[in-house]
């Protein structure tokens, strides 16, 4: 992204369609991952889990809030989860449905929900994308569980990774640094300029988690971060 700072003139954010566009279609959804793609959002995030061989995306443990299904993902088997409903009688998808889905149309951000060889999974499953011709800077793997996101490191070093951190860590940016991240992402709720600062210093993207108000969006712009997940990424580029 060009930095405008200096000129006075925000940047312009990158929209990534938080779970899809969770605002216009049930979240982690193949339809609301469509939504954003035809919204012109140039990444997508979704959430995905390791249970029963397959990659579930689904941002709870829990089946209750998303799907018509209750208890724990992990104990359903596959074929159990394959029949319920996660909101307009779409289906649970999984990470190769939504990669087909996608065809590369759009920048991937996979988030590791799991830790039970979650990272080893995705890892698995890419390696076979980026053989077909995916480009590895189309997608960006990330994670709050930094163990899970180093091990994915180990496994596909070329395939960029995302800190996703719920504060302001002490050292700044250098977390997401010293693990070799290409971008830290940040809850709105903590993110200040300083922050911003020394993630741009260590030439990392600074991206800010979940902003769905115009007021927000141009306050964060007008900040200098790179990137923002918004539920509606229609108002990301409306600006």
């Amino acid at each position: 992204m060009n930095d405008d700072s200096a000129s006075g003139i925000p940047r312009r954010l990158t929209a990534i369609g938080h779970r899809g566009a969770a605002g216009h279609a049930p979240e982690n959804t193949l339809l609301s991952i469509d939504t954003a793609i035809r919204l012109g959002a140039q990444w997508v995030e979704f959430d995905v889990q390791h249970h029963d061989g397959e990659l579930w995306l689904m941002h709870d443990l829990h089946l209750d809030r998303t799907t018509n299904g209750s208890g724990l993902l992990t104990a359903h088997p596959a074929a159990e989860l394959r029949r319920l409903d996660a909101g307009q009688g779409e289906p649970i998808p999984t990470l190769v449905d939504a990669l087909d889905l996608i065809e590369q149309r759009i920048g991937v951000n996979i988030e590791l929900k799991s830790w039970n060889g979650c990272a080893a999974a995705v890892a698995a499953c890419l390696r076979d994308y980026l053989a077909d011709g995916w480009p590895a800077e189309r997608l960006l793997v990330s994670s709050f569980h930094l163990p899970e996101l180093w091990e994915f490191k180990q496994l596909l070093p070329e395939v960029p990774l995302g800190v996703l951190y719920c504060g302001v860590p002490l050292e700044w940016a250098g977390l997401a640094a010293e693990i070799g991240a290409r971008c830290l992402n940040v809850s709105a709720e903590f993110v200040d300029t300083k922050l911003i600062a020394d993630a741009h210093e260590r030439d990392l993207q600074l991206n800010v988690y979940t902003v769905n108000r115009v007021d927000d969006l141009e306050r964060l712009a007008a900040m200098g971060v790179d990137g923002v997940f918004s539920d509606f990424p229609d108002r990301v580029l409306a600006l």
